[in-house]
């Protein structure tokens, strides 16, 4: 049975619930990308599809439009796939279980995915609207956003005529972003030796955190569960003899890691435990407002072969030297982060420990400065880096005939201009800025609360009011 059926606009909702019907964390949409290719054979639409499952689907001019420039509309499909920690489902085979509360739609347990869903729903229901005005409508369906935009980095785009794109990746009403940070992935790998070593075996949890997104939640200063698990280990083995088995945690490198999770053996586990004791009061003080819930426990379990001691001497000196969070605010735009890094996947092997890094920066060179530090930390540790989904940044533009447009609408429907921002977050217009050379480009979205969290929520009074902007402005593109 349908949940959002009630919900207007009808079109929109249904198919952002026929989306989250599908499986389509990033990685896994095949699915999705066929349904969408599906969607435009019904309609006798033109469509591309790739091998990397993007799709574009484009709907010419209606009567009246067939001399305006094109216009672009993009989102991405898959979706950061995140749970409580009590939620059984399997997101990689399983559609979400929605639910409506008060003005907001929500998924239960997990993520909700309005992230980008909602981008994917509004460009099918303007798609398939026979009474809208709109001029030639070129709408792109990317992949692999949330895990290094690798999609919209291998879209052949020779088949676009537009020169305007509307992207709807935003989250927050009312603003409308002009600029984004460019970013990568950036993986440190140490190499790790086992030995024997007779001590006790210790599950050592930290968890409780808010998390977030790496990038749009960066400025909030909320724990990251790898970072506060390295300053734990870091004072334990000050208290008594200890060796690594295993350090883990997080899941994605956008996201900031609530929970993490090593396995130690230890000489002295009373002076093990009161250590785990007095750091549990002391960060439930340090981060009483920004994760009130932070918590850090042990308990005798778990088994496996220690690491030796330099081994364990390196991996804690990488957890507790490694930069993180806000390296430096803008000095042209106030309040805006400027550079940052996130250690979002901690990962224990046999033979060696990886630490995935989200870096971001909108000056190119402070990005590279990141990556130089972490070389250089991890180089004297005997390990090395690897990059992957590097992406520029997306250039704030002076004159903008998009914005305007967009802004009258704006200002028209809500009776107060929008506000023009950059954000640190990465977004695909700096991609398509560098495809489509003098691509004019706004990023606009309904108001969605703590997404890449289980607590995500899209407000529907917020999208009604999108739809309308949208929708009058490709009305008033001729």
């Amino acid at each position: 049975m349908a949940v959002l059926d009630h919900l207007e606009p009808k079109s929109v909702f249904h198919y952002f619930e026929e989306l989250c019907s599908m499986p389509h964390g990033s990685g896994n949409t095949k699915l999705v990308s066929d349904w969408l290719v599906s969607f435009a054979r019904e309609r006798s639409l033109e469509y591309y599809q790739d091998e990397l499952n993007n799709v574009i689907i484009i709907k010419e001019a209606t009567p009246g439009y067939e001399d305006a420039e094109p216009v672009i509309l993009q989102g991405h499909m898959d979706m950061v796939c995140e749970k409580a920690p009590d939620c059984t489902k399997d997101m990689a085979a399983e559609g979400l279980d929605l639910a409506v509360e008060g003005d907001t739609v929500l998924a239960r347990g997990t993520t909700l995915g309005g992230d980008d869903g909602i981008a994917v729903a509004i460009m099918l229901a303007a798609l398939d609207d026979a009474e809208l005005a709109h001029p030639r409508m070129e709408c792109i369906f990317t992949v692999d956003e949330e895990t290094g935009m690798d999609g919209a980095m291998g879209l052949d785009v020779s088949m676009l005529k537009g020169r305007r794109l509307l992207n709807l990746d935003s989250e927050v009403e009312g603003i409308f972003t002009v600029s984004c940070a460019g970013g990568n992935m950036t993986t440190c790998t140490l190499p790790i030796s086992r030995a024997d070593f007779d001590g006790t075996v210790l599950t050592v949890t930290v968890s409780g955190l808010l998390g977030g997104h790496s990038g749009a939640e960066i400025h909030k200063e909320r724990a990251n569960a790898n970072m506060v698990m390295g300053r734990v280990l870091c004072a334990m083995s000050g208290r008594t003899e200890m060796r690594l088995i295993s350090v883990d945690g997080g899941l994605k490198d956008n996201a900031i890691p609530v929970s993490a999770v090593a396995v130690v053996s230890v000489s002295d586990p009373d002076s093990a435990m009161a250590l785990v004791e007095e750091m549990d009061a002391a960060l439930r003080v340090e981060y009483c407002v920004t994760d009130p819930g932070i918590r850090v426990n042990a308990e005798e379990s778990g088994k496996g072969v220690p690491m030796d001691r330099a081994s364990t001497e390196k991996i804690i000196c990488l957890l507790t030297c490694a930069p993180n969070g806000i390296q430096a605010m803008s000095a042209d735009i106030q309040g805006l982060v400027q550079t940052s890094l996130n250690l979002g996947i901690l990962a224990t092997g046999y033979t060696e420990v990886e630490a995935s890094f989200c870096v971001r920066s909108s000056v190119e060179s402070q990005k590279e400065m990141l990556v130089d530090r972490l070389n250089c930390l991890v180089g004297q540790l005997g390990g090395h880096i690897s990059v992957a989904g590097d992406y520029p940044g997306w250039q704030y533009r002076q004159e903008s005939p998009l914005r305007d447009l967009l802004t009258e609408v704006f200002t028209e429907q809500y009776g107060h201009a929008p506000r023009v921002e950059a954000i640190h977050a990465g977004l695909e217009c700096g991609l398509f800025c560098g495809k489509l050379p003098g691509l004019d480009c706004v990023s606009v979205g309904p108001d969605l609360d703590e997404i890449h969290t289980f607590r995500e929520r899209l407000h529907i009074a917020s999208t009604q009011r999108l739809w309308a902007m949208v929708t009058e402005a490709l009305r008033r593109m001729k």
